[in-house]
């Protein structure tokens, strides 16, 4: 817990790197050449595109469904984006769509949730650091929406500050605002877990 405490503290003391106007048009110029040629038929491109944003998808459903689900969830919708890339209107805001797609899918697994075993003492896993690291990851899940994402695809998927904004399409001062805001409200329910 001190570790995840400290790290956090880390990240939030640890200046966000300048980002200049280059690299992000850099990134959106690469995406649009990606785009364009899964269009144009070339299936490799594609995968380029999911090994980039694969980690912003598994990161949004991580944040927002149970863990067990997440793999087929991302499967599902890469196959969807290829599907329906032709439908994307800016090439270069192919994260953004993405995104959103996700988060729609995350809405629909809950609107037609199945129904759920409770874990009883018995069937818990045995290891107390990845028991921990859900207790933990729960807890990132009952922030409000605007933190959750953001910590999640920050502490478990790595992206830096910059790298959410610019695949989300948030700016990055609110990215900035909801992982400061985010890692103390979690760093307050951290206590609070510790005192009982």
């Amino acid at each position: 817990m001190h570790e995840l405490e400290a790290t956090a503290d880390f990240l939030l003391m640890t200046p966000q790197p300048q980002t200049s106007v280059e690299p992000e048009t850099r990134d959106k110029s690469i995406e649009v050449a990606l785009v364009r040629a899964v269009l144009d038929g070339d299936r490799d491109a594609f995968g380029q595109l999911y090994a980039q944003f694969a980690p912003l998808v598994h990161g949004i459903l991580l944040a927002r469904v149970p863990r067990v689900e997440v793999e087929d969830l991302v499967q599902d919708i890469f196959f969807h984006a290829f599907n329906k890339l032709h439908t994307l209107r800016d090439w270069a805001a192919f994260g953004p769509w993405i995104a959103m797609i996700t988060r729609n899918r995350a809405m629909d697994f809950h609107r037609r949730s199945r129904e759920t075993v409770e874990i009883t003492d018995d069937l818990r896993s045995t290891d107390n650091d990845i028991s921990r690291a859900m207790e933990i990851l729960e807890m990132i899940r009952a922030l409000p929406d605007a933190y959750h994402e953001t910590l999640v695809l920050r502490l478990v998927e790595g992206m830096t500050g910059p790298e959410i904004a610019s695949r989300t399409g948030l700016t990055p001062a609110s990215v900035r605002v909801n992982l400061h805001r985010g890692m103390k409200l979690l760093r307050e329910r951290l206590a609070i877990r510790e005192n009982l």
